[in-house]
This record gives structure tokens, C-alpha cells and sequence, in this order.
């Protein structure tokens, strides 16, 4: 029998992974409602799944496992960014990594994750065996695409998509548009909301009339903010993944992305890669994408072909063959 955390499943990055590739499996929800990233939640999981036997399976689409029982279990992790970058890092953090996730991914029957970039640092941080940790791409929502109708708000923008963390690299992002030296009716738009740090950014940068803030955006209005866009700006320093790229290739819309972690391995060739460190060639990107037609249309078109790759169907049968194949053979070994 195959259970799986059900918990996971929301509008976040893990969240979408966990609704499409759950949506066609065939599993019993966990008895639980409270939060899966809870630091407690690997003793809260153990003792809801302790019934279970080494003849049933529990699979979760995120990083939490129970902390002891007779069940296999499939985990799920999507990167190390809370090991890798310490801005995001807590010591709380660091412990429940080092004592309780290494542990699960040396006690799981299987490790799955997104991206070979995640894949490496999991096998090189947790020292399990390669062959254990299986690589999933994730996908995106048909929702996306070039037909769309785009925002169309009163000034022409590039468009940044973000949560505001320190890694998304947003300070510089801003001080590249200032000194990309474009079209000045052309603004900067985040989505979500500004914080100090990013405000004084802007001041620093004499920006403050060219950069806006598009609030909370729901999920279903989500592509006709990437539509409406001249670009996307996604000068992230750290992803497992990096999904906004592609949603914004799936919509038509020419990407300036980062050549660090998994971003190329998502990028291909579709998109203008950076170090995200240098503002200068992060500047010289924005300009080149803004004002060279050619290019920003050949982007487009390599774009959507891109985005056309990674299907959610492609992610969620490699995930049900495996846990279906797991809960039919028993111990996984025809998967080594």
C-alpha cells in the first residue's frame, strides 16, 4: 500500500511539484493537518504511520520522513539551500539537516530530486550511494503559454520574480537596471512586495520613479504578468531548480537568467546566462535583450521550444512507475 503526504500541496515550488504527481497516483493521505516542515513533524510522522509495515510504502514530495518505523519511505529533496546558503540557514536548521535528513536519505528506499545540481550536492552532503538519489525534472502548468492575455499596465517593464531572500540577488538586479542604460520608460517590476533593504537599493540607484512592486500575484494571473513582459530578470544566486524560467519561456517571453547551480541545466540554450555576481554583466544583458530585436526573438522561439520539455506528465509517471514499482517488488533493488 502507498501513502503519501498529502500536506505539501500548495501554490510554493514543493507545493506544485506535490500536486501534479500526486494527482494520478492511487495512495492513501497521511492523517495529519499540521504543517510538513515543522521540526517536529518526523516524530509527529512516525507515530501517525506506525501501523505501517515494510509491505507498505510512504512517499513524501518533500523533505520530511518519519523518524523511525518498519515502513520504506520515498523523500523528495529538492536542493540544499538551507545547508548552502547561510542567509537562508538557521542553527535550528542546520540540525534537523545534519540529524535527521542525512539519516532519512541513508534510510530511504529511494531519494528523489530535481535537477542534477541537486542531485550532486545531495550525494556529495548525505554520502549515499549515487545510484539511490533519482532525478525528476519539475514541469510547467499548461496555464502557461504564449496565448495568454499579457498585463498591460501603464509603462512598458522587465520583470522580476521573487520572495524577497537574500539569494534571489535582488539588490543587484537592481543596480543592473540602473545601469543598463535602456529606454528610461522602460520599469523594473517585482512581484510581491519591497523590503527595506530593496527599498534603499532603489533610493541608492535614483530608480524610485522605474521600479514597482506588483503586490501579491495569484497563481492564475501569474502568466499574463510573464506575457506582458519585455523580459524576465531571474539573477537568482542559488536554485534546485529554478521554475520561474521556464514558466516565462512557456509564455513567450525572452529570459536573462544565472549561470550558477541547476539554472543552466534548465536554461539550455534559451536564455542569456550571467554571473549573477557581476552587475556589470548583468547590466550588459539586460541591454542586450531589451534593444537587440533578433536576439530577443530568437530567445522567444528557442524559449517556447525549451518549456515544451519539461511537461508535468513527464514528472509525474517517472514518479508513480517508481513508487508503483517500489510498493510491487518490495525492496526497489530492480531500480539499482
Amino acid at each position: 500500500m502507498i501513502y503519501a503526504d498529502q500536506r505539501w500541496i500548495g501554490e510554493h515550488g514543493i507545493g506544485r511539484f506535490a500536486r501534479n504527481v500526486l494527482s494520478g497516483l492511487e495512495y492513501h493521505p497521511v492523517p495529519l493537518t499540521t504543517p510538513p516542515a515543522s521540526p517536529l513533524d518526523p516524530l509527529r510522522l512516525a507515530f501517525a504511520l506506525s501501523k505501517l509495515t515494510r509491505h507498505d510504502l510512504f512517499f513524501s514530495p518533500g523533505y520530511n520522513s518519519p523518524l523511525f518505523g518498519s515502513a520504506r519511505f520515498v523523500i523528495t529533496i529538492h536542493d540544499l539551500n538551507h545547508i548552502d546558503r547561510h542567509e537562508n540557514s538557521s542553527q535550528l536548521k542546520r540540525l534537523y539537516y545534519a540529524s535527521v535528513l542525512k539519516r532519512a536519505c541513508h534510510r530511504a528506499s529511494v531519494v528523489l530530486t530535481v535537477s542534477e545540481f541537486s542531485r550532486s550536492r545531495i550525494i556529495a552532503w548525505s554520502g549515499v550511494s549515487p545510484e539511490k538519489v533519482f532525478k525528476v525534472s519539475n514541469g510547467v502548468d499548461p496555464g502557461f503559454h504564449p496565448g495568454v492575455i499579457p498585463y498591460q499596465p501603464a509603462f512598458p517593464y522587465i520583470l522580476c520574480v521573487g520572495n524577497r531572500k537574500g539569494h534571489k540577488n535582488e539588490v543587484r538586479t537592481v543596480e543592473a537596471f540602473a545601469q543598463s542604460n535602456i529606454d528610461p520608460e522602460i520599469h523594473l517590476l517585482f512581484s510581491g512586495s519591497p523590503t527595506p533593504q530593496l527599498s534603499d537599493s532603489i533610493e541608492r540607484n535614483c530608480v524610485r520613479m522605474r521600479v514597482q512592486f506588483a503586490g501579491f500575484v495569484p497563481s492564475e494571473q501569474l502568466p499574463s504578468l510573464y506575457r506582458g513582459a519585455r523580459a524576465l530578470v531571474f539573477a537568482s544566486l542559488y536554485e534546485g531548480f529554478g521554475l520561474p524560467v521556464l514558466e516565462a519561456m512557456a509564455c513567450g517571453t525572452p529570459v536573462v537568467t544565472s549561470n550558477t547551480t541547476s539554472l543552466p541545466e534548465v536554461a539550455g540554450d534559451a536564455a542569456l546566462l550571467v554571473d549573477p555576481t557581476s552587475v556589470d554583466q548583468l547590466a550588459a544583458a539586460i541591454k542586450r535583450i531589451v534593444d537587440d530585436a533578433p536576439l530577443s526573438q530568437s530567445l522567444r522561439e528557442k524559449g517556447l521550444r525549451r518549456a515544451a520539455q519539461f511537461p508535468w506528465s513527464t514528472a509525474a509517471t517517472a514518479v508513480q512507475n517508481l513508487l508503483t514499482g517500489l510498493a510491487e517488488e518490495g525492496t526497489g533493488e530492480h531500480l539499482r
